[in-house]
Formats: structure tokens, C-alpha cells, sequence
């Protein structure tokens, strides 16, 4: 039963760090200033005509 409850603390742990590390990641794509212009470009195609 220790093992269970190493292996869960462990996990929530580094798991929790882990989903932080990706989030910020994300943010930090989203939101550079050099990816402002494609993301411009992207939200207009919907509204183009063909």
C-alpha cells in the first residue's frame, strides 16, 4: 500500500507541474508577437468570398 501511495503522490506531483509547463508553453506561442500576423491572417478566412 506505501507504493500506491508514492506512486499517486508522485504523479500528482509532477503531473500538475508538467500540465503548468505545457499551459505556459501554449501561452507564450499564442501570444508572440511574432505569430500575430499569421494568427490575423487565420481569422479572416471565414470571412473570404471564393
Amino acid at each position: 500500500m506505501e507504493t500506491y501511495n508514492m506512486l499517486s503522490e508522485f504523479a500528482q506531483t509532477w503531473g500538475l507541474l508538467y500540465f503548468v509547463g505545457i499551459f505556459i508553453a501554449i501561452l507564450i506561442y499564442a501570444l508572440a508577437p511574432s505569430r500575430k500576423k499569421s494568427f490575423e491572417e487565420a481569422s479572416r478566412i471565414p470571412l473570404r468570398e471564393d
